[in-house]
């Protein structure tokens, strides 16, 4: 006979744990690099920004992208 199938799941929810744990390293350095990237293009440019700098300002100031001023970047910035 083979493993049950709470044994399955027990082995899955294990696998998904180690993952986790393994894969948030990369992760947070990734995030690191992506604000500093995100910040050098907002010292660089002005509004409009591109689509992925937009998206990056909206999660970072709570704000929809069509709401976001250059004042708001100003004070992210500083």
């Amino acid at each position: 006979m083979g493993i049950g199938r709470s044994g399955i799941q027990r082995r899955r929810r294990v696998d998904a744990i180690s993952t986790r744990k393994a894969n948030r390293v990369y992760k947070d350095a990734e995030r690191q690099r992506r604000d500093a990237r995100m910040r050098e293009q907002l010292k660089t440019g002005t509004l409009p920004y591109g689509p992925a700098v937009m998206s990056w300002l909206s999660r970072e100031l709570d704000k929809p992208a069509g709401k976001i001023t250059q004042s708001d970047v100003r004070s992210l910035l500083n």
